[in-house]
């Protein structure tokens, strides 16, 4: 054997020796190097990793060159030589490695899907927001003013009813029999009356004729006659206050409105004591809405009630659907000092009955238009450490970053005082991977910042009365700003 003929010669071992020795330290620090070339192939270094197997091939071909004998190159070339495969296919793996990397790298900045709206200028309103509570204008309590029995009611539970319908009738005839007793007793009195009266003109003829009748006869006459006349008229007062009873006795609307369920029903007796009301009378045209604000807000509203009369709009719990318009009446003469709220009353028509009593609605109290607005969705309003910004839109379809002054923002509306100008188109959705110089797919959206329903990609529409997505867009994007944020960042790492 090759190998036995080799170890029998003295200086033939000690070479055999070294060379062993240099070859486990090769392949040890192969094997080392192995799992550290793997993640170098795989990371950025590839240029590295190819420069340290292209060492390791030349080292390995010097190595094969310094072995003096044919007989030491016969027996480890095939050793060398495997090593050089190895490094070789290592070498080509890294060569395809840093070409599909390079295959792998973007073309360029990737082009981003985004609604985009334009800067309008128009006429915006101002409004104050608040809760208010629907109080009926008048609310009667309905209770029976003599004592009897409920005969019958002339009314249907919910109607309508003028100021004087008859609605109820109770029971007149002891008031009547009153009545009749008091008459007869009047002309009883007025007869005393009338012949005491003639006595005392009798004494008077008399005692000026003759001075039969003495002075002091005179003076009883006329006592008796006067007691007599006030007899008579406390039966007239009997006989008022009898009729007055039996037109107690018939129960009218004091006051029109729209009556409520009935308290007591016919064949009851009733009480002029009683606590609880027959029944309820609600006038709801017109009626009252009571709202509060914040007592900062006090000083201004009312300044423009002195102006004019502000115009006061009802909304649905929901703040989507317009109940009715009104005037502001008045504002309450004292502050709320556990809420630091102002009440304030509003009259509404209600002709559509459209308002209820101890109905919550939205208040908006309209305190001025002002005229040539610069308007935007409020769904493009970012928000960052520095401030209030949008993403602006430009000719070469890559964004800008614009900071903006927000004046006030009234529903789904921001009213800008500057940054921007009408013309300007803004990002409203999709603002959260962008960055400044982000090159953008745009798509027309209405002025509210929604889609137009149509594919009408033109000018945008007049603002809709809800967004349903612009809350969701701004909370995204409040924690945004105006540099690029983390998710970008990472995604920008991972495509080079």
């Amino acid at each position: 054997m090759p190998i036995e003929r080799l170890a029998s010669s003295h200086g033939a071992s000690k070479v055999l020796s070294r060379v062993i020795t240099q070859i486990d330290a090769i392949l040890w620090l192969l094997m080392s190097l192995n799992f550290k070339i793997i993640n170098l192939m795989r990371s950025k270094l590839q240029n590295e990793v190819c420069e340290v197997i292209e060492g390791w091939k030349a080292l390995a071909l010097d190595f094969h060159r310094r072995i003096d004998s044919s007989a030491q190159r016969t027996q480890w070339r095939f050793v060398i030589l495997g090593g050089c495969l190895v490094l070789s296919i290592l070498s080509q793996g890294c060569g395809s490695a840093s070409s599909n990397a390079a295959s792998s790298k973007p073309a360029g900045t990737p082009t981003m899907p985004v609604g985009v709206a334009t800067t309008q200028s128009r006429d915006m309103p101002y409004y104050l927001t608040g809760l208010g509570s629907v109080t009926a204008f008048y609310t009667v309590n309905v209770k029976s003013r003599v004592d009897g029995q409920l005969e019958g009611v002339k009314f249907k539970e919910g109607d309508n009813v003028k100021q004087g319908e008859l609605l109820a009738v109770i029971d007149p005839r002891p008031y009547q029999v009153q009545l009749d007793e008091a008459q007869a007793t009047l002309a009883k009195d007025e007869a005393s009356f009338r012949d005491a009266k003639t006595i005392l003109e009798r004494y008077q003829a008399l005692f000026k004729e003759s001075g039969a009748v003495s002075q002091q006869q005179i003076d009883t006459q006329q006592a008796t006659a006067d007691e007599l006349a006030g007899t008579v008229r406390n039966d007239q007062a009997l006989i008022d206050n009898a009729k007055l009873q039996i037109t107690y006795s018939r129960i009218t609307a004091p006051v029109s409105g729209r009556i409520g369920l009935r308290q007591v029903d016919p064949g009851n007796i009733v009480h002029a004591t009683d606590t609880n009301p027959m029944f309820i009378i609600t006038q709801l045209q017109p009626i009252a809405v009571l709202f509060t604000l914040p007592e900062d807000s006090l000083p201004t509203v009312s300044q423009h009630m002195k102006q004019n009369t502000l115009s006061v709009e009802a909304y649905s719990q929901d703040d989507q659907t317009k109940l009715a318009t009104g005037k502001l009446q008045t504002i309450d003469n004292q502050i709320d000092a556990t809420t630091g709220t102002g009440k304030l009353k509003a009259v509404f028509d209600n002709k559509d009955n459209q308002l209820w009593p101890n109905q919550f609605v939205n208040i908006r109290l309209l305190l001025e238009v002002r005229k040539n607005s610069t308007v935007i969705p409020a769904a493009a309003i970012q928000r960052g450490p520095q401030g209030t910004y949008v993403f602006v839109v430009k000719q070469d379809k890559t964004v800008d970053i614009r900071p903006v002054t927000i004046a006030f923002t009234q529903q789904n509306l921001a009213n800008i005082a500057s940054g921007i100008s009408p013309g300007d188109i803004v990002v409203t959705d999709g603002q959260d991977k962008l960055q400044a110089g982000s090159k953008v797919a745009p798509r027309a959206q209405d002025a509210t910042g929604s889609q137009p329903a149509s594919g009408n990609s033109g000018t945008p529409g007049n603002p809709s009365s809800s967004d349903a997505s612009t809350a969701q867009r701004q909370s995204r994007s409040h924690n945004g700003s105006p540099s690029a944020d983390s998710s970008n960042a990472s995604s920008g790492n991972s495509s080079k």
